[in-house]
């Protein structure tokens, strides 16, 4: 008698929920625990109902994650040097970029003889040897050395800075090949004021078209990112 009773409540709750399955799920999830004899068609109902109810709610949540494409701001950048040596030789080059567009180079030298000399980007930000360890020029597209005009020249080959009779040269150069940011940065480099004047490869030297047989290095100094 009692196990007909049971059978028959079960019954009721599962009519019940098959009716409005949304609004009596609690009722129906206990109906299903304590009558383990009906669990075969209890469970295989009950499936069918969750899934009905589960799909709504995981298609409004794959819409609310969907990833929002990120907006890049662009911004103007700022690097500084300053060059030092063995000598009386020292000065300060400032560079900035404004978006991707050409980075402008401002440099002032002091101590030099007066005339041109070499002023070059080097490979390496490394002065642990003093400028000798600055390595080659910044060459990224592996060309020989040229003016800073040439097609055919080295990123780092920037021509010659002109001291006056004091000593001191003042020169701002605008170029399109030593950006401040991606994959051919130069922050972290040096620059190098050189001896001699750049023959701009095209002096017929030996080193004309490595070194444009600048001469030796007076003065060098790492670039690092500063604020604007």
């Amino acid at each position: 008698m009692q196990a007909a009773l049971a059978a028959m409540a079960v019954h009721t709750v599962f009519a019940a929920a098959a009716a409005a399955p949304t609004a009596h799920y609690s009722l129906f999830f206990p109906a299903v625990s304590s009558a383990p004899s009906a669990s075969f068609s209890l469970h295989s109902s009950f499936s069918g109902l969750a899934l009905k109810a589960s799909t709504r709610p995981f298609l409004s949540l794959s819409a609310a994650a969907a990833p929002k494409p990120l907006s890049v701001v662009a911004a103007t950048k700022k690097a500084v040097a300053v060059l030092k040596g063995t000598s009386s030789v020292e000065g300060v080059v400032t560079l900035t970029q404004e978006d991707d567009g050409p980075t402008t180079v401002k440099v002032r030298v002091t101590g030099l003889t007066p005339g041109k000399h070499g002023f070059h980007l080097h490979e390496y930000g490394d002065t642990t040897n003093g400028c000798i360890s600055t390595g080659p020029h910044f060459n990224p597209k592996g060309l020989t050395h040229g003016a800073p005009e040439d097609e055919v020249r080295h990123a780092g080959d920037l021509g010659n800075i002109v001291a006056n009779a004091e000593g001191v040269a003042e020169v701002t150069i605008v170029d399109n090949q030593i950006p401040l940011s991606g994959p051919n940065s130069v922050v972290g480099r040096a620059f190098v004021v050189h001896e001699l004047e750049d023959d701009l490869g095209k002096g017929g030297h030996e080193l004309s078209l490595s070194t444009g047989n600048a001469g030796g290095r007076l003065a060098c100094g790492v670039l690092g990112l500063t604020p604007l």
